[in-house]
């Protein structure tokens, strides 16, 4: 007798189901079990009946499947926003149609530290998702050798700061982020010599992936990275203790149904051009996520691009040295208008009102404040430097000039809000 699936009613107890097991270099044979499975007289009776085919979901149906992955990630999961929740849960979505996108999205789950819930949210993913290769601490030779031209699995990797987590391991690693940023366009295939004729072999490197870790991942794959940023659980946040043989086989139905669904809107999905929010990288990295809210329709459509729109805002000013590179132009305008932008500005007065504001970090840069070193640092590349400069009342000292910012300004910095206007004044 054969286990029963976990649709056919039992009262025997079946044994605990580990998660399938991707096998590095052979795409697809962690699946061999579940899909190859064929009855034959020595595992099944006549009398048993033929394991049950896939579900047809009808269209329609779309919202009300991603409404209840939504809640099982909330049941299990303390997530650090419901733009968070929106964006985790169409991520899973839109795995199961990576053959209809022109990009491969990834997730970056980070936390400062451990304990945050990066790993249980991978957990409950890796149920939901199509293909899940996992691994810990693959090669990049692995990796690309497992994915396979057809349809990519779905790469899921835990602990990914013990390949990035510091300049000189991250060093050691530069294939495998030279793989993940390959791999989130289509049609960047790695070249390799392989056997005894040296000939040219060519791999896929397109496939989506979830990365989780402590700290921040290299920049260019942030920037190709819908961001999940996760925090501690506080004592008053209650969760669902995950269990495999009961939470995984759940989530698994799910998986089945939300897999159906799409399958049945796979040529509108094609079709589909999704209005977006933003543009450049971040659309090509949320266009998945809107699209698959788009054909699930009802709320969905509002609130992916709500999402979208608010985690893309957030982490634009976010980059390598924690931000400062956005923030330093923003201040620097700031200095400019608090003296009514005048054509130029002392080197010197500039660092004085940078180092004496309260809420900026830069007192805090190093023993001396922000130095003119470190402020050259942050500038050089975007091709700004001081120089002499003549002020009013003919003194020369090392200065900006406004015009050397304003390009910068336009390309990099949030637009400026307008000063709210003035109350009238009101007679006695």
């Amino acid at each position: 007798m054969t286990e029963p699936t976990p649709s056919t009613p039992s009262h025997s107890i079946a044994p605990t189901t580990w998660p399938a097991v991707a096998v590095p270099g052979q795409p697809g044979a962690h699946l061999h079990d579940e899909q190859d499975w064929q009855p034959n007289a020595a595992t099944q009776s006549p009398a048993e009946p033929m394991p049950p085919a896939a579900p047809v979901i009808p269209a329609s149906e779309g919202a009300a499947i991603l409404d209840e992955l939504r809640t099982t990630i909330r049941r299990y999961v303390v997530m650090p926003s419901e733009e968070a929740l929106t964006a985790a849960t169409l991520w899973a979505a839109a795995t199961h149609l990576q053959t209809v996108w022109q990009h491969a999205p990834r997730l970056a789950v980070v936390g400062p530290a451990k304990r945050c819930g990066k790993s249980r949210l991978l957990e409950v993913l890796i149920e939901a998702v199509h293909d899940p290769l996992i691994t810990v601490n693959a090669s990049a030779a692995a990796i690309f050798r497992s994915i396979g031209d057809a349809n990519p699995p779905t790469l899921l990797v835990d602990e990914v700061d013990t390949i990035f987590g510091s300049a000189k391991v991250a060093e050691k690693n530069e294939e495998m982020r030279g793989l993940l940023n390959a791999g989130h366009q289509r049609n960047r295939p790695t070249l390799r010599v392989s056997g005894p004729n040296h000939d040219v072999q060519k791999f896929s490197t397109f496939a989506m992936a979830a990365l989780a870790g402590i700290g921040d991942l290299p920049d260019t794959i942030m920037d190709r990275s819908v961001v999940i940023r996760m925090r501690r659980r506080a004592d008053a946040e209650k969760v669902t203790a995950w269990r495999y043989g009961r939470d995984d086989l759940k989530v698994r139905a799910l998986r089945e149904r939300l897999a159906a669904w799409l399958t049945s809107v796979r040529d509108e999905a094609i079709a589909l051009e999704p209005k977006l929010p933003v543009d450049d990288r971040a659309a090509d990295t949320w266009e998945p996520l809107i699209s698959v809210a788009d054909l699930a329709g009802g709320r969905w459509p509002m609130i992916a691009r709500t999402a979208c729109k608010a985690m893309t805002d957030y982490e634009s000013g976010r980059d390598q040295d924690g931000g400062l590179k956005i923030r330093i132009l923003t201040d620097i305008r700031k200095a400019f208008a608090s003296v009514g932008n005048p054509t130029a500005l002392r080197t010197a007065d500039l660092l004085n009102f940078l180092n004496a504001d309260p809420e900026a970090p830069w007192a805090e840069i190093s023993s001396a404040g922000l130095t003119p070193l470190k402020l050259r640092a942050l500038l050089t590349d975007y091709g700004i430097s001081s120089g002499n400069r003549r002020f009013p009342g003919g003194n020369q000292a090392k200065g900006f000039t406004l015009a050397q910012f304003t390009d910068a300004w336009t390309r990099y910095c949030p637009p400026e809000r307008p000063a709210p206007e003035a109350a009238p004044a009101t007679g006695a």
